[in-house]
C-alpha cells in the first residue's frame, strides 16, 4: 500500500537570457513551496524523485529537507525538450504547446515528441515505483510531462483538456499499486487548506 503523488514546480522567474531549464522559483512559487513544507501534508512521504530542472529541484529540496527524506534526481523526468525553440512569447508557446498535445506524434518546431516525452516519465515513473521500499512516494516535475503521465496512467489519448491549470504548484495522487489517478491536477494547497 501507499500513495503516490506528482507535483508540478510552482511560478518561475522567466528570464529569456537563460536555458529554460535552469529557471528557478519565483518569490510566490518559494513561498508555495515553504507553505507546504510548513504544513506536514507530507507526512508519511518517504522518498522524493524529482526532475534535474533547477525549478524542480528547488521545489523538491525544501519538502526532502521537512520530510527528512531521500531525494533523486533524475534527467529522464525533466520537461518535454523544447530546446530547438529556446524561449518563446507566451502566445507562441501556448500555440506550440497546443499543437504538441494536439499532435503527439510528431515534432513541434523540433521539439521532443509528446508520446517520446510520454514514454520517458513514465518509464522513469515505473521503475522507481517498482523499487520503492514502502511508504508514500512524491514525484515532483513539470506540467506538460505531469499531464502525459496522467493520460498514460489513466489510459486516456493525450490531449491537452488534461492539462494542468495556468501557473504550475499543482498535484495528483495515485495508489502505488493501481497506479490510476483518483483526482484531476489540484493546487497543492489543497493539500492543507
Amino acid at each position: 500500500m501507499g500513495t503516490a503523488r506528482y507535483l508540478s514546480h510552482p511560478q518561475v522567474v522567466m528570464d529569456p537570457d537563460i536555458p529554460v531549464p535552469q529557471w528557478g522559483l519565483n518569490e510566490v512559487g518559494k513561498a508555495r513551496i515553504a507553505a507546504l513544507a510548513a504544513s506536514r501534508a507530507l507526512n508519511g512521504t518517504t522518498a522524493i524523485h524529482s526532475s534535474s530542472e533547477t525549478k524542480a529541484v528547488e521545489t523538491a529540496t525544501p519538502l526532502a529537507k521537512a520530510l527528512d527524506c531521500r531525494l533523486d534526481q533524475h534527467a529522464e523526468m525533466g520537461e518535454n525538450d523544447r530546446s530547438a525553440t529556446g524561449f518563446l512569447k507566451a502566445t507562441e508557446f501556448e500555440a506550440a504547446a497546443s499543437q504538441f498535445f494536439a499532435n503527439p506524434d510528431q515534432s513541434i518546431n523540433g521539439w521532443e515528441t509528446a508520446r517520446a516525452a510520454q514514454t520517458r516519465i513514465l518509464t522513469a515513473i515505473t521503475h522507481a515505483l517498482d523499487h520503492r521500499t514502502g511508504g508514500d512516494i512524491l514525484f515532483v516535475g513539470h506540467g506538460a510531462v505531469g499531464t502525459l503521465l496522467y493520460c498514460a496512467l489513466m489510459d486516456l489519448p493525450i490531449s491537452r483538456k488534461y492539462d494542468q491549470p495556468h501557473g504550475g504548484g499543482n498535484i495528483y495522487s495515485f495508489d502505488v499499486t493501481l497506479r490510476e489517478p483518483d483526482s484531476h491536477w489540484q493546487p497543492l494547497e489543497t493539500l492543507f487548506s
